[in-house]
């Protein structure tokens, strides 16, 4: 293992989404990982799913006294817990943070879900849409005269979900060094979603933002913070904020307002006019010749790229953001770190493929591995 995480091992309940993800950042940066698959969830062994990569994995009956058996044994042995079950099903199976904490007192039990742990909407179904819905976050994007979009679930799941719930646990080690103790993670999804949006409403509270779409600077009501159609029909975004740099955009397109400072550049008078011109102009030219255009300058411009086509992005490829191997492309480790930096640890899962091994680990002997695969408690790969 390398990376500053090396050292610590963890335990993943097998699931999707935000947990999954969490765990792979854990892994990259140095993270012993091992994923307890219940042979039931799908996501082992899928070659190009990255979000399960840097793991070993073991399939368990968690219904079973002897599978459940294994499970403890594994989290005594953990310096992290991640489960992302509703709240209570943990508690169920035997493994709740009072449990587990008992015999494992140094244990950060981290739990992901959507809601909470409590509240009136804790036990309900949910996904990203409905997390950030009642955060005021989606309502606060997409056209004015439209429904709101359906973003992709990286803001919720990934940045409400993921991301806090690895600071609340980097968090919690940092103060295991203190007292020496555990503690448990209730990581929401619409918690994390609602802090994302602590830069809009500090704009709100000072009346620099107004809440409906399509009004403000960063929503797409600013003609120069927008996405505008080319010749060819594809896109190019421009983030022109700062005057000097929509004095240089405004320089590059042609056009003129009749001023760059930001008594002009802020009269939403005359925002949806000047979005009308903008889009006039950027449709004369393909995306191509608009890039050559603004090649090396400061007006904010770049081009709107498909996934595939993004791997192939001169920066990308400078900073190796994006790996391809056999054909498929993912992520590179981030951050980086000068001394001790991380790496992908080895490829996706296979469900399983670590169970005897792991099984010997923990002590049990040939015969007993023997009689656990034997009774369906555990689950070995071919």
């Amino acid at each position: 293992m390398s990376g500053p995480l090396s050292g610590l091992r963890v335990v993943e309940m097998a699931g999707i989404g935000p947990g999954p993800y969490a765990c792979m950042l854990l892994s990259d940066l140095g993270a012993e990982v091992i994923r307890i698959e219940r042979g039931v969830s799908g996501m082992g062994g899928q070659a190009g799913d990255a979000t399960v990569r840097g793991r070993r994995s073991i399939v368990l009956n968690l219904k079973s006294d002897d599978g459940l058996a294994v499970a403890k044994k594994l989290i005594d042995r953990a310096d992290i817990l991640v489960e992302g079950f509703r709240p209570g099903v943990m508690e169920k199976l035997g493994l709740g943070p009072d449990h587990c904490l008992e015999s494992n007192p140094g244990l950060i039990y981290g739990r992901m879900t959507g809601w909470g742990q409590d509240g009136p909407l804790a036990k309900t179904a949910g996904h990203d849409i409905n997390y950030i819905a009642i955060t005021g976050m989606l309502g606060a994007m997409g056209e004015a005269d439209q429904p709101p979009p359906t973003p992709l679930n990286v803001i919720g799941d990934l940045g409400g979900g993921s991301l806090f719930l690895i600071m609340g646990i980097l968090a919690a080690l940092h103060e295991r060094t203190q007292s020496g103790k555990g503690q448990v993670i209730d990581a929401a999804i619409c918690d994390g979603a609602a802090s994302l949006l602590s830069t809009v409403h500090g704009l709100l509270n000072v009346g620099f933002w107004d809440d409906a779409r399509e009004q403000n600077i960063l929503d797409g009501g600013a003609p120069f913070y927008r996405n505008y159609a080319c010749k060819d029909g594809r896109y190019i975004s421009f983030g022109a904020i700062e005057p000097q740099f929509y004095a240089e955009l405004l320089e590059k397109l042609g056009l003129d307002f009749g001023g760059t400072d930001y008594s002009v550049q802020l009269n939403k008078a005359e925002w949806p006019a000047q979005r009308e011109r903008i889009a006039e102009r950027v449709s004369e030219k393909t995306l191509d010749e608009w890039m050559s255009i603004f090649d090396g300058s400061d007006a904010c411009a770049a081009p709107v790229l498909a996934m595939r086509e993004a791997a192939n992005h001169p920066h990308n490829q400078h900073r190796r953001n994006l790996l391809t191997e056999e054909g498929r492309v993912q992520t590179a480790v981030a951050p980086r770190f000068s001394r001790t930096p991380g790496a992908i640890q080895n490829p996706p899962v296979v469900e399983g493929k670590d169970s005897l091994a792991l099984l010997s680990e923990l002590g049990y002997s040939a015969q007993q591995c023997e009689s656990l695969l034997g009774s369906g408690a555990v689950t070995a790969s071919e």
